[in-house]
């Protein structure tokens, strides 16, 4: 049971930090100081951090905070190739 709390509190924390980032990136119109490897290996923990709770059907709160998370690193990862192509457009 305090696993689970923590492992909540830990999937919260992340998702704190997600829409702040993603803020950042649509604003700015840049990569500079993203990296897209590591958003993939973020978005991967997550989706294994999915499958694990699948295989042992453990459908607690922190279940269900994967899938918020994964949507923002997500998005986090449209707006790099976003930013990205805006960065090749203006020569930078």
């Amino acid at each position: 049971m305090l696993a689970e709390i923590f492992e909540t509190m830990m999937i919260l924390c992340f998702g704190i930090s997600w829409p702040l980032s993603i803020i950042r990136s649509y604003r700015s119109r840049s990569t500079k100081g993203k990296s897209l490897l590591f958003m993939c290996f973020i978005a991967f923990g997550y989706v294994c951090g999915i499958i694990s709770k699948c295989m042992t059907h453990t459908y607690n709160l922190a279940f269900w905070f994967y899938f918020p998370n994964i949507i923002m690193v997500c998005t986090d990862i449209c707006l790099f190739f976003r930013n990205r192509a805006y960065e090749r457009a203006s020569g930078k």
